[in-house]
């Protein structure tokens, strides 16, 4: 007989000899999910013995991360900036270098009293759900391209019940907004940024599992950062601000794309391994 504990650490055993960083947390992940338990109730009952059934579902689990599906994926939600979002394989997994995007924003927003703000190439909303939830007096629109990110965003604005102070728009990022949109005092973006020819070379769980179309960002990269500058600028406030997350190697460009459209103030803000991850700038005229 198997505890839930001693599933948890064969499972934990089997990912670390397969070079998963995040062996630990993914494991109890995966039993949580496999066994139908809250982590709470996972750390209750670590020393009972788990049925033969809970057992096999959690060791298929395994079986099809370790072939490189991501556990958020298998588990359909994941954790951000202490929200639980529902994720799947119609949008990006989201990762904390894009907690340093939401957190430069809502510092911004918590001094901005009563504004709107924008999440362009919103994905799973997590960005934007994470300012609406940390400055409570803005107002957030998530705009998306794929009608099943927008639905994973609906879902989540109802998860967070953040129903009445979020809501969701069919956007183009790559063409210039509608004239309907109105202004924003802010607009965050994690857009595309891949080169095309680098996606063959990304990790298997994410070039196989994660959507292509939030992925690349043209020849280059710089597609969704060079229409925002140029074409998004017009529905900033003067003195707005527009947060991007970059791409390793890419702030230097993105800073010289804002400054020339307008854009000053601009700074360049680490990740937790001290890479470049955002850029950020104010609009110092408005169009």
């Amino acid at each position: 007989m198997t505890t839930y504990n001693d599933l948890y650490l064969s499972v934990r055993r089997r990912l670390k000899n397969e070079g998963f960083p995040g062996a630990s947390l993914e494991a109890r992940e995966l039993v949580c999910y496999g066994s139908g338990k809250t982590k709470e109730e996972f750390f209750r009952d670590a020393p009972l013995y788990a049925p033969a059934e809970t057992e096999a579902a959690v060791n298929a689990l395994a079986d099809r991360h370790i072939a490189g599906e991501p556990v958020a994926y298998l588990i359909g939600e994941w954790e951000f900036y202490g929200l639980t979002l529902d994720v799947n394989e119609s949008v990006l997994i989201p990762r904390v270098d894009t907690e340093v995007l939401a957190g430069e924003a809502i510092g911004y927003l918590r001094s901005q009293g009563r504004c709107r703000v924008l999440d362009l190439c919103a994905g799973s909303g997590c960005v934007g759900l994470a300012a609406a939830s940390q400055a409570p007096e803005c107002r957030v629109l998530l705009g998306e391209i794929s009608e099943p990110a927008a639905r994973i965003c609906r879902q989540n604005i109802r998860r967070c019940g953040l129903t009445g102070r979020v809501s969701v728009m069919t956007l183009d990022a790559l063409q210039p907004p509608p004239k309907s949109l109105g202004e924003f005092q802010c607009i965050v973006c994690n857009p595309p940024y891949i080169p095309r020819a680098d996606i063959d070379a990304l990790e298997r769980s994410v070039k196989d599992f994660e959507p292509y179309l939030a992925l690349c960002g043209g020849e280059d990269g710089f597609d969704f950062y060079s229409a925002i500058i140029q074409q998004w600028k017009t529905v900033l406030t003067c003195r707005g601000r527009l947060y991007f997350e970059v791409g390793i190697g890419q702030a230097d460009t993105v800073l010289r794309m804002m400054r020339a459209e307008g854009f000053g103030d601009i700074n360049v803000v680490p990740d937790g391994q001290n890479i470049p991850r955002v850029v950020y700038g104010t609009l110092l005229e408005s169009i």
